[in-house]
């Protein structure tokens, strides 16, 4: 009796037997290729290059000095959801005073630049948080704070909530924590000053840091 050699059969990726990360591949946000996302900035710059006897002028939009203004006061919408808001109030209070970063919070988003997202996102809210990030003038920049806004933290598998507010908007930097602490957060806004200032000078959008709860 022949006996026949096994076939070696390849596992499928991990990640496809999760539900909760398949779940995350189909409804999770990127940004458009087109839009806040690339800046006309050095297109327009070799447009504005004009020689002559003796030298060249360069003449250019005001981008770059607006891309900087940007990096250097940055304004948060007023947005708290659940306990990582009360962080977010000591982060912006007399004693880390955030504001000497020029960062100030703001109550209207069509004057706000950055939303930070701070607590539990339920379905019922979804909508809401939608709609003022849609409100918010480009380039618009989104911190999600909390192990809550990231994953869905603690109510994960809750019906009500929203497993990571990467679904409904898309996320640059992920500040991890249950709740975390006005240092985290801290750390979280100079990451994103980091990208705004990689924007400013490529034209382009970072990569979101790292999501981990």
């Amino acid at each position: 009796m022949e006996i026949k050699a096994p076939v070696p059969q390849i596992p499928v990726p991990l990640w496809k037997d999760i539900k909760d990360l398949q779940e995350w591949e189909t409804h999770h946000q990127r940004r458009p290729d087109s839009g806040d996302k690339h800046s006309t900035l050095f297109e327009q710059v070799t447009e504005g290059i004009h020689n002559f006897p003796g030298g060249f002028a360069l003449t250019t939009v005001a981008d770059g000095f607006f891309n900087w203004a940007r990096k250097s006061s940055v304004w948060p919408v007023s947005f708290g959801l659940a306990c990582c808001a009360i962080e977010m109030m000591a982060t912006f209070a007399s004693r880390f005073d955030v504001e000497r970063l020029g960062m100030v919070p703001w109550a209207s988003p069509r004057h706000s630049d950055l939303m930070i997202v701070s607590g539990t996102v339920t379905i019922k809210m979804a909508p809401m948080l939608e709609r003022i990030y849609d409100q918010m003038p480009d380039p618009k920049w989104v911190v999600s704070m909390g192990s809550c806004a990231n994953s869905g933290g603690p109510f994960r598998h809750g019906y009500h909530v929203v497993k990571g507010v990467d679904r409904v908007v898309p996320v640059d930097v992920y500040v991890p924590g249950c709740p975390p602490p006005p240092e985290s957060l801290l750390n979280g806004l100079l990451l994103l000053q980091d990208q705004i200032a990689h924007f400013r000078r490529t034209g382009q959008r970072a990569e979101p840091t790292p999501k981990v709860d």
